[in-house]
């Protein structure tokens, strides 16, 4: 009796068996990506489930009391005309937390989900429930190995365990697909020893024995701005990362807060943990993309490679063409950098949608004589190969471009815009889409070049923030952070800044957009100058509005 009374005592100690947890797997189509943004939900979908059975679903369309954007149209198919008689979140909302009650809740990107559910909830002053949440995401970035899966989008998933359910971008359907992935992580989980909603939630929050028993790397480490580097017993840098207080964000990687797997993996081969005191956090920032750019460290998955750029350039010719290039010469316009070939693709394709310039790669003199192409025949070049154009017209149409690359895309913008809403009125989604990221391609691409070129054309700009301690100071050269420091409060302002400028590096500024740092730093040291309470203290620059700029959504 003994030996059962102890058995039984270990039999509950494993917590709620998952086969035995009611799960409502939830998903939501919105608006847009940020509830705080001003973004709605235009559906809810749900199915609640319990030991592989299901147990019932909820579905409706929601009337988000705006227009709904025609990307997102053409993303999920639900249009103005579908949600016009559709309730509203305040009736949609109680309808589901009574269905949902006494349930985990279970999402893809749960956080996106619950975000909006409870954004919802306190612009109705309706109590949340403590719903304990499972994700799907992290469940299977957690339990499925590296090389099975690309991702771990829905639709990679779905289809690496042969969902009954192909995700679309449909609420019910997508949590349909959900429910198949749930299924089979929790499946895998048994491999793992890992059986309850207990075990689960400290399966994908893992902390090593050996994470724990490195805690002492971040004993000497300063509570300051700065940037850390992990190092292994070769002293080569594993990561590199940055934070307001090192000390303090050192220590979250030897606890439950870091949920990464990745970061376990690199925690266990660091050796020792190296600081790089920052006056601000600004230089922070700065430093760690030099220091990644640098080492190129294996745990870092952003800006390793800074100089691998795509661009556009609008060629420098007698008959000008435009072309994907990796690096940037002074006597031609380039927009960029993109994300990717890919992307400079799609923005190729969307300007040659408008514009009627050469799409041949062969060098053209001035009195060229060969055979149209067919984009000739069909109306999509002026086909100065065979003479069928004047260099004045054809210099017509490359200063249209050449406007819309270096001002404002609204031509492009138009014209592509009319075809997406024409091919979602046909129900063409797949070809509407393609269009839509053309479209958002070049537009992401114009709108970059005039923010580079904003702040690297200026020689010098001096800017400051006041914070506890005095006003923190930045000078910034062409684009990239020359120096930077702490004025305290009560020292005499000139004489401090002149030995700051003193010390400032020297900057020489770059071709064209290309700035004299790396594309991030610019955009990094951007983004600190047009946020609240900096000021201006040298230097003519100031914020403007790209034209390109108005028709990012």
């Amino acid at each position: 009796m003994k030996d059962a009374r102890w058995h039984q005592g270990a039999i509950d100690d494993l917590g709620r068996l998952l086969s035995d947890i009611t799960f409502c797997v939830v998903d939501l189509e919105t608006t847009g990506g940020s509830p705080a943004g001003g973004s709605k939900i235009t559906e809810v979908g749900a199915v609640k489930v319990r030991g592989g059975e299901v147990l019932g679903e909820f579905q409706t369309l929601v009337n988000p009391d705006e227009s709904i954007p025609a990307f997102i149209t053409v993303l999920t198919g639900i249009t103005d005309a579908m949600v016009i008689s559709a309730p509203r979140i305040a009736e949609v909302l109680p309808s589901f937390l009574e269905f949902a009650h006494g349930t985990v809740l279970v999402a893809h990107n749960a956080r996106f989900d619950t975000g909006f559910l409870k954004h919802a909830a306190r612009e109705l002053e309706i109590p949340w429930p403590k719903f304990e949440v499972l994700d799907t995401v992290v469940l299977a970035r957690r339990v499925l190995l590296k090389d099975e899966v690309r991702n771990v989008k829905l639709s990679t998933l779905a289809a690496h365990v042969g969902a009954t359910t192909t995700p679309n971008h449909r609420a019910l359907d997508d949590a349909r697909a959900t429910v198949d992935v749930l299924h089979h992580l929790i499946g895998r989980l048994g491999s793992f020893g890992v059986h309850s909603l207990e075990e689960t939630r400290d399966f994908t929050s893992t902390v090593t024995v050996e994470q724990r028993r490195k805690r002492h790397l971040a004993d000497k480490l300063p509570h300051t701005p700065g940037v850390y580097l992990f190092r292994d017993r070769r002293d080569e840098v594993l990561y590199v990362g940055t934070s307001g207080d090192v000390r303090t964000r050192v220590r979250s990687y030897f606890t439950k807060a870091e949920t990464r797997t990745r970061m376990g993996e690199m925690v266990n081969l660091a050796e020792r943990v190296e600081a790089v005191v920052c006056a601000t956090r600004l230089e922070a920032q700065v430093r760690e993309l030099r220091l990644i750019a640098r080492h190129r460290p294996p745990y870092n998955r952003r800006s390793k490679f800074p100089e691998r750029t795509t661009w556009i350039r609008l060629t420098n010719e007698p008959w000008p063409r435009l072309s994907i290039v990796g690096t940037v010469t002074a006597d031609a316009v380039h927009v960029g950098p993109f994300r990717g070939r890919a992307d400079a693709v799609s923005a190729l394709d969307a300007l040659h949608e408008e514009f009627q310039v050469r799409q041949c790669t062969q060098r053209l003199g001035r009195a060229p004589r060969s055979s149209p192409c067919v984009l000739a025949a069909m109306g999509r070049c002026l086909s100065p190969c065979d003479q069928s154009v004047t260099p004045e017209r054809y210099g017509e149409e490359v200063e249209r471009l050449r406007a819309a690359l270096e001002s404002d895309p609204e031509a492009v913008v138009t014209r592509l815009g009319q075809r997406m809403s024409a091919l979602a009125g046909e129900e063409r989604y797949e070809d509407a889409a393609v269009v839509r990221d053309r479209l958002a391609a070049l537009v992401r691409g114009v709108t970059r070049t005039q923010t580079l070129l904003e702040v690297t054309r200026e020689p010098e700009i001096v800017a400051a923030a006041r914070r506890a301690d005095g006003w923190e100071m930045h000078v910034v050269r062409h684009g990239r952070l020359a120096a930077a420091g702490v004025l305290p409060h009560g020292r005499p302002y000139e004489p401090w800044l002149d030995q700051l400028l003193a010390t400032a590096e020297s900057v020489e500024p770059g071709d064209g957009p290309v700035p004299a740092c790396t594309v991030e730093e610019v955009e990094v040291v951007r983004r600190w100058l047009v946020s609240p309470g900096v000021r201006i203290v040298r230097g003519g620059w100031h914020a403007t509005f790209p034209g390109a700029g108005r028709h990012v959504r």
